[in-house]
């Protein structure tokens, strides 16, 4: 008796995006920092259009807040800091 078998061959791309958990970059509201100032951060940093900022700005506003980015926890972990020196509000989740 013999027994054949397909051979799946996989990316290295493929196997680290099957394997690696998801985390969000979460903004929150705060009383300190203008719309300008988030604004201007999200452009800058995390390259996001006026529109998108601005966008995200206002759901940061009025709902207290807002996931702008998904990926690893250590890619997420080098945005926190970036943005937490720039004085925003943010956690990993």
């Amino acid at each position: 008796m013999s027994v054949e078998t397909a051979q799946e061959t996989y990316t290295l791309e493929e196997l680290l995006a099957s394997v690696k958990e998801n985390h969000r970059l979460i903004l929150w509201n705060d009383d300190v920092n203008t719309f300008e100032h988030v604004i201007y951060c999200l452009m800058h940093h995390l390259q996001y259009t006026e529109t998108e900022a601005e966008r995200i700005a206002w759901k940061v506003h009025t709902e207290g807040k807002c996931a702008i980015l998904e990926g690893s926890f250590t890619e997420l972990e080098v945005y926190r800091k970036i943005l937490k020196s720039e004085g925003l509000t943010v956690t990993v989740e």
